[in-house]
This record gives structure tokens, C-alpha cells and sequence, in this order.
């Protein structure tokens, strides 16, 4: 390891020399009484505002979690009382309460909360998968659906169902997905890097490739597929939990509660490599083996989130970027309240489409990307501006 010039601080700048002592004594200037040699008091520490901050919104992120699933899990074609929302899960967990009507009871544990955990697994995943593309590029624009990650996730499932493997049984669709992400996001970091960084403008420009070629597949599958293939298809491009099952709940466990263990653990290292490679390097981070790993956390996040799920974009863009304006850029509390905060997001998203145009439902996926478009339109001319154009 390279040793580091003790004149150079670690903050990048050179220490500003030594005052040299004045040879007619002390300072006339200075207020008599006081000791000149004293330290100066220190200014409050800017990351403990922060800190609190953080406390806070984690605590009103899971308060909102909360209500969200409940009310989720009672608003509907049949209504469900929220008093009786409670006394039902509170007989099941063997904790007093009790059990609702057969109707009632099969509307609840059946088709309600299959449906509220599933938002919150792929909610969860896709937020943090979004903070660990942010982190890994180095960016605020990087985001799974963006640069083309879930759409690469998205052909692996859609050619799983239209070639009607089953290699693996239920697993085949997720894994296949997984391949497929891994394949996508590989392309894409290696195609965005030049000089030993990552272009925003190949990023942005790369996952518009990525998609339309993904697009191009998707469109052959469906050429090839039968009606019932079809279906399942639509099903992908739209983005939908619509079908949400215990099953499909179980499928997708295993990999996101991997993913989500995994991610916090390169917290701090992540904050060393947004002081740049060389810095990250010198305090000891493997910088590419960083990447490596993260790279396929990200990948097996979206899979685990398109292969139930479908493409559901801008979740992994929208929800880090606010969270690190609300309370800095620390990753050690980004990943997490990413996690989060994308469960929340898509819990309330999954809401708003059961019951904004009932008794229809709107396509999930529809409805982030109407809401998220115009934020990434924002945040893509913010960052612009920051730099003073792309040239």
C-alpha cells in the first residue's frame, strides 16, 4: 500500500503552517485574561442534527409501514374492519383476539396479506437495490429500471414462461430472472466506465439500449407465445401484485432477505469509496471486489422483485435520493432506510392502485413510473446544472 504524505490531511487539503510566536510577546489584540494557547471550543459536530434526524424518520417510516399494511390490509371490495383486522392476526399469533367469519378470515389471510407482504419485500428490495447502484456508480441517477437492470431481469422471466422451463419448479422463473439481471448489470457497468469512473451520460445512454433491446425480446417471446403465455407476459411489462400468493411470497423470500442481510455490511465501506477509488483503496477497501459483490446483491434484489413482481421502475431511483437529502449521504443509514422507505413507497402504491379506480386496478407499474418520470426529469436537470453540463 502506498504510504500517504503525513502533509497532506484527510480531507485532501495541505495543513496551513504554524504561526510563529511574536517577538514582542503577546498579541496586544487579544482580550487580556484569557488563555491564548487554548484550544478553540468546537463547533457542534454537523452529523449529530443528522443522526437525530435519522432516528426520527426511521421511526415515522415504520409508523407508516404499519398503518399502511393495516389499512391494506382492510380496504378493499370487502371492507374489513380495522378492529377486526387485528383481533384476526391477533388469534393467529396466539395472542388474544379472535377469529373473523369464513369469508372474512379468507379474504384476509388469502388474498390481502399475501398481497401487503409482497409489497413490502419488493418494495424493500428495489429501494435498496437503488442505494447500492447509487453507491456502487457513484451517482444519484443509477437505478435499476433506469439503466435497463429490470428489464434484463424482466426477459429472463418472460423467456422462462414463453420456453416453459421448469428446470428448477418454482424456482426456475426467479432464477432465470437472476441470470438475466446479473448478464444486464455486468453489460452495463462495464460498458459505462471510461478513464476509471463512471459516465453519467453512458449510464443514462446504456440503460436506454439495454431497454429497448429487452423490449426487442420481450416482443419476440410474445410472437412466439401461445394466449395464456401472453397473459402471464402482460402481467410482466405492467408490473402488478396483482396475483400474489403465500407461494409466491415464499419464492421470493429466501433471495430478498439475503440481499437485504447482506447489503448493510458494506455500509461503511461504501462511504469510503465516495471519497473516490484511490482514497477507498488507500483505507483499505478492494475496491473491485466491493463492486463485485454489490453488483450481484443488486442483481439478485431485482430479480427477486421482477420475478413476482414485474418491471416496477423508479421505486430504487425515487426513494434513496430523498432520503439522502432529508439526512446526508451516510450509507449506514441509506441502505437500510432505502429498504424502508421503498416498502413503504410501494405499499402505498399498491393501495393507490386497488382503489383509485375501483372496481378496476390500475398496473402497478404504471403507476410509479407516471410519478417517478417527472422526479427523474428533475433530479436528471439538478445534476446537470451541478456540473455544469455533460461536455
Amino acid at each position: 500500500m502506498t504510504a500517504v504524505d503525513d502533509s497532506v490531511t484527510p480531507g485532501g487539503m495541505s495543513p496551513s503552517p504554524a504561526k510563529e510566536p511574536s517577538p514582542t510577546g503577546p498579541d496586544p489584540s487579544r482580550p487580556r485574561g484569557r488563555d491564548t494557547g487554548a484550544a478553540e471550543t468546537p463547533e457542534r459536530s454537523p452529523g449529530a442534527p443528522r443522526r437525530g434526524a435519522a432516528a426520527t424518520l426511521t421511526l415515522a417510516l415504520l409508523a407508516a409501514l404499519v398503518l399502511l399494511a393495516l389499512l391494506s390490509a382492510g380496504i378493499g371490495a370487502y371492507e374489513i374492519p380495522l378492529g377486526d383486522v387485528l383481533a384476526s392476526v391477533q388469534h393467529r399469533l396466539g395472542l388474544g383476539g379472535h377469529a373473523l367469519e369464513r369469508s372474512a378470515e379468507s379474504v384476509l389471510w388469502n388474498i390481502r396479506l399475501p398481497r401487503v407482504v409482497l409489497a413490502i419485500l419488493v418494495g424493500a428490495s428495489l429501494g435498496c437495490a437503488g442505494a447500492l447502484m447509487q453507491g456502487v456508480f457513484g451517482n444519484p441517477l443509477a437505478e435499476p429500471g433506469v439503466i435497463g437492470i429490470s428489464a434484463g431481469a424482466a426477459v429472463g422471466a418472460v423467456g422462462a414462461i414463453a420456453l416453459g422451463l421448469t428446470f428448477l419448479g418454482n424456482w426456475t422463473v426467479t432464477f432465470c430472472a437472476f441470470v438475466a439481471g446479473l448478464v444486464t448489470v455486468l453489460l452495463v457497468y462495464a460498458m459505462s466506465r471510461s478513464g476509471g469512473r463512471t459516465e453519467v451520460v453512458t449510464l443514462i445512454l446504456t440503460g436506454i439500449a439495454v431497454n429497448a433491446f429487452a423490449g426487442a425480446l420481450i416482443g419476440l417471446f410474445i410472437f412466439f407465445a401461445d394466449n395464456a403465455q401472453i397473459t402471464q407476459i402482460t402481467f410482466w411489462q405492467l408490473g402488478s401484485l396483482a396475483q400474489a400468493t403465500w407461494p409466491k411470497v415464499l419464492a421470493v423470500l429466501p433471495c430478498a432477505l439475503a440481499g437485504l442481510a447482506v447489503a448493510p455490511l458494506h455500509a461503511r465501506k461504501l462511504d469510503l469509496l465516495a471519497l473516490g477509488e484511490r482514497p477507498a483503496r488507500h483505507l483499505g477497501v478492494d475496491v473491485e471486489r466491493l463492486r463485485i459483490v454489490l453488483i450481484l446483491v443488486v442483481a439478485l434484489l431485482t430479480a427477486a422483485a421482477v420475478a413476482v413482481a414485474g418491471i416496477i421502475t423508479f421505486v430504487g431511483l425515487l426513494v434513496p435520493h430523498l432520503l439522502r437529502m432529508a439526512c446526508g449521504p451516510g450509507h449506514r443509514f441509506l441502505v437500510p432506510g432505502s429498504a424502508l422507505g421503498g416498502a413503504v413507497v410501494l405499499a402505498a402504491g399498491d393501495l393507490a392502485a386497488r382503489t383509485v379506480a375501483a372496481p378496476a386496478e390500475l398496473p402497478l407499474g404504471v403507476l410509479t413510473a407516471l410519478f417517478g418520470s417527472p422526479f427523474f426529469f428533475w433530479l436528471l436537470r439538478r445534476t446537470r446544472r451541478r456540473q455544469g453540463g455533460w461536455a
